[in-house]
């Protein structure tokens, strides 16, 4: 008998026909994991959005930049120029902020009415953006290493506000500085300073700070100001607090009110 010819064609879509069928029954039996693993994922998306608004000051991404460094005390001055405004009345009408992330302090400060500010960020600038450049390059904002006297004549501000600088002084270096920071005010010093406890810096941070943060507790500083020669300003410290009670916020770093 003569042999039949297969086409083969014909063997390649029946030999295929197998797998495929298989593979069809596979996804049939993983299409509830599937469903499950979707809606896991619209759930993970929905709670992200829920926390842009929350997680900064007006929900800014400059807010999520700076904790994403470590301890953070910036972010609460933006939340509270409200309150300090409050607290110092007219006596902000010349400010002088000193620490990481100053442009976002100087520029938010200069949308306020009757208020020059200027600034001093006491790290190198890195990956600024353009408006933080037009403020360096305008004078707003100047480079200076503050454990050296600062390049201002006495009482040139009325008001010196100090954040996320002194954590990362040593107290050899923070018996220059913070003298230095009441000498060029007249109103008085807002010193924001990290708990205890607080995280970190992360270590890619440690070579722009030059060391870990030291976060002291409350009893540590107000022993220091004694020794220092420096006096708490009760009146603005009252201030403060009744007008942070009728808001019931509590900031996440410590305030301290100095006098000049």
């Amino acid at each position: 008998m003569a042999r039949r010819v297969v086409n083969p064609n014909r063997r390649l879509v029946d030999s295929g026909s197998i797998p495929i069928g298989g593979s069809l029954h596979q996804k049939s039996r993983s299409s509830p994991l599937l469903s499950i693993g979707l809606v896991v994922l619209v759930a993970f998306l929905l709670i992200g959005y829920s926390y842009k608004g929350v997680g900064g000051f007006d929900g800014s991404k400059e807010a999520i930049r700076i904790s994403e460094a470590g301890v953070s005390c910036t972010s609460e001055v933006l939340q509270a120029i409200p309150i300090l405004k409050k607290t110092y009345g007219d006596t902000m009408q010349k400010v002088l902020h000193v620490g990481p992330d100053t442009c976002t302090v100087v520029s938010k400060l200069l949308k306020e009415d009757d208020t020059e500010v200027w600034g001093i960020e006491p790290y190198e600038l890195e990956d600024t953006d353009s408006s933080c450049k037009s403020l360096v390059r305008k004078g707003f904002v100047r480079l200076a290493d503050i454990k050296f006297s600062l390049p201002y004549r006495r009482k040139s501000f009325n008001l010196v506000i100090v954040s996320d600088a002194l954590d990362y002084l040593s107290p050899k270096y923070l018996n220059k500085t913070l003298p230095d920071l009441a000498r060029v005010s007249t109103d008085g010093l807002v010193i924001f300073a990290g708990y205890p406890g607080q995280q970190r810096s992360k270590i890619s941070e440690l070579s722009k700070f030059g060391r870990p943060a030291k976060l002291r507790s409350s009893s540590w500083w107000i022993r220091y100001f004694v020794q220092t020669g420096l006096e708490e300003n009760e009146a603005a410290s009252k201030k403060f607090e009744q007008a942070l009670s009728k808001i019931s916020y509590k900031p996440s770093c410590q305030v301290f009110h100095l006098s000049s």
